[in-house]
C-alpha cells in the first residue's frame, strides 16, 4: 500500500476483538531472512500509509522519517539498515497492536507489528548473538544472585550512587549515567518471607478465585524492591487469603524475549511452569506484582507454546494483584475497612498492564478508599525493560516518557504511583523536583493501616 492509497476496509467501527495467532518459532521458515524482509516490507508499507502509531514509541518516527527522506518518498527508497533501527527501537510494549492499529486480526491484512519485531529480533539473535551488556542486563537471575551477596550489594549500590562510577559504567558497559538503576537487597523477599510467622487463615473460594494464593515473587521484587511483595502479602492476608510462595522460580523470561533469545525463554519456562502447576494442583491461585511477568504467563508463553497444556493451565490461574482483589470484591469478600484517606493520586497505567485487557482494576480499587481521587495517566513511561538504561536509547526513552512526567507534576497530587516499579522510577528520573513513587500496593496497605 503506497502512501496515497486508501486505508479503507480497516477494522474501525467493527465489533471484533483483536485476536493473536501463535508464534510459529519452531518452524525453520520463522528464521528465513528473505521471508522476514518480505513481511517487514509489507507491514512497513501499510504502517507508512496509516501513521496512526507515530506517537507511541520511536520505531514509527524512525520508519516514517526514513520514508519521507528517501528519494522516492516511499518505502522502496529506504535501505534495509533502517529496518533494523526500527526493530531495535521496538520494546514489545504491544500498544500499537492493542490500542491503535486498525489492521490487526481478524482484519485480512493481519498486522501484528510487535510479534513481527520479535521475529526480527529472534533472527538477529540467532545470527549475531548479543552484546555482553545486553546479555548481562537480560540475565536478571544471575545479576541478582551476585549483586544480592551482602558485601557485593553494598558495593553495587554505592557504585550506582556515584557519579564517577556511573560514568565508568557508561563508557565500559553502555549503561547511561543518568538512567535509573535498581538498588539490590541482600535480605531478599524470599529470605524475609521464610523468617516470617504466617497467620492461620481459612480460604473462602468464589466462582472465579480459590481464595488461596501462591505468589510468584519475580526476580525484581525479590532482590530489588522486596517491600512491594511484602505489601502484596500483607494486603492479601488482611483480606483473609492464605499466602505462600511458588517453591522455586526463575525470571519469567520477558527480558530474554525482548532480546529475541527464544531458547532462553524456553529454558526459563521449563523451570517455572512445573513449579507453578504444582501450586495450582495444590489448590492455589497465582499472583505476581510485576505486570510484565503476568503478561508473560498470560499471553507470550501461551503464544510461543500453544500446545502445552501446563502453560494453558498457568494462563488460566495467574492474576494481576488488583485484578484478583477486585474479583474478591465482586464476590463481597474484599475488606473495605480503610482507616486512612489517600487524597489525590496520580496513577500511571503501565503498557504491559493495559494490554492485558483487564480494565483499570487498580484505579477501581483505590477509588474505594474514602477521600481518594485519582488522575489516570495512560501513556508509556519510556522505561520499557532494559531500553531506558542503554546509552543509545536513554535520551529517547526520556522523551517518550516526558508527557507522563509532565502530567504527574501538573496534577499536584499527594502521591504518584505505577503498577510497574521500574516505570515509577523512570517517572521519578524525569521530575523537576526529587520525589519518590509509591507502589499502588503500598498505597493500599497504607489505606488499611496494616
Amino acid at each position: 500500500m503506497s502512501n496515497n492509497q486508501s486505508a479503507g476496509g480497516a477494522r474501525e467501527g467493527g465489533l471484533e476483538a483483536p485476536t493473536r495467532h501463535p508464534i510459529d518459532w519452531k518452524n525453520p521458515a520463522f528464521f528465513d531472512e528473505e521471508a522476514l524482509f518480505k513481511e517487514l516490507e509489507r507491514v512497513f508499507d501499510i504502517c507508512h500509509g496509516c501513521r496512526r502509531c507515530f506517537s507511541l514509541c520511536h520505531s514509527f518516527p524512525t520508519l516514517f522519517d526514513a520514508v519521507d527522506e528517501s528519494p522516492s518518498g516511499e518505502l522502496d527508497g529506504v535501505p534495509r539498515e533502517v529496518y533494523w533501527q526500527v526493530v531495535d527501537h521496538c520494546y514489545l510494549c504491544d500498544m500499537c497492536y492493542m490500542t491503535k492499529c486498525p489492521y490487526v486480526p481478524p482484519h485480512p491484512w493481519a498486522l501484528d507489528f510487535p510479534h513481527l519485531m520479535l521475529r526480527a529480533k529472534a533472527q538477529k539473535f540467532e545470527r549475531q548473538g548479543a552484546s555482553f551488556r545486553d546479555k548481562l542486563l537480560s540475565s536478571t537471575d544471575t545479576v541478582g544472585s551476585i549483586a544480592g551477596i551482602p558485601v557485593v550489594a553494598q558495593l553495587v549500590n554505592a557504585a550506582n550512587r556515584s557519579a564517577g562510577a556511573r560514568k565508568l559504567l557508561e563508557s565500559t558497559l553502555g549503561v547511561h549515567r543518568d538512567a535509573p538503576v535498581p538498588e539490590y537487597h541482600s535480605d531478599s523477599f524470599r529470605r524475609r518471607e521464610a523468617r516470617r510467622e504466617k497467620p492461620t487463615l481459612t480460604p473462602q473460594a468464589t466462582p472465579e478465585t480459590r481464595g488461596r494464593v501462591a505468589v510468584f515473587a519475580t526476580c525484581y521484587c525479590n532482590r530489588n524492591e522486596p517491600q512491594v511483595d511484602a505489601d502484596l502479602v500483607a494486603v492479601l492476608e488482611h483480606n483473609g487469603i492464605p499466602v505462600t510462595l511458588v517453591a522455586s522460580e526463575k525470571c519469567c523470561g520477558m527480558p530474554k524475549l525482548e532480546l529475541g533469545d527464544l531458547k532462553s525463554v524456553e529454558t526459563l519456562k521449563a523451570h517455572n511452569i512445573p513449579q507453578m502447576v504444582r501450586m495450582i494442583d495444590e489448590g492455589y491461585d497465582l499472583v505476581a506484582a510485576i505486570p510484565s511477568c503476568v503478561l508473560m504467563f498470560k499471553q507470550e508463553l501461551p503464544l510461543l507454546f500453544p500446545d502445552d497444556p501446563d502453560v494453558a493451565k498457568v494462563r488460566k490461574h495467574i492474576f494481576d494483584p488488583f485484578e484478583y482483589l477486585m474479583l474478591r470484591h465482586k464476590a463481597g469478600l474484599l475488606r473495605t475497612d480503610f482507616k486512612r484517606e489517600l487524597g489525590k493520586v496520580a496513577y500511571h497505567v503501565p503498557c504491559h498492564l493495559r494490554v492485558q485487557n483487564l480494565g483499570l482494576k487498580t484505579r477501581d480499587l483505590l477509588k474505594l478508599v474514602p477521600g481518594t481521587t485519582l488522575e489516570v495517566i495512560e501513556r508509556c513511561s519510556g522505561h520499557d525493560g532494559t531500553y531506558a538504561v542503554k546509552k543509545e536509547f536513554h535520551e529517547t526513552s526520556m522523551k517518550i516518557g516526558r508527557p507522563v512526567m509532565q502530567k504527574v507534576e501538573q496534577s499536584q497530587a499527594d502521591w504518584y504511583s505505577s503498577d510497574c516499579p521500574m516505570a515509577g522510577h523512570q517517572i521519578e528520573n524525569g521530575l523537576t523536583t526529587e520525589r519518590e513513587p509509591t507502589h499502588p500496593l503500598s498505597l493500599l496497605r497504607a489505606a488499611y493501616q496494616i
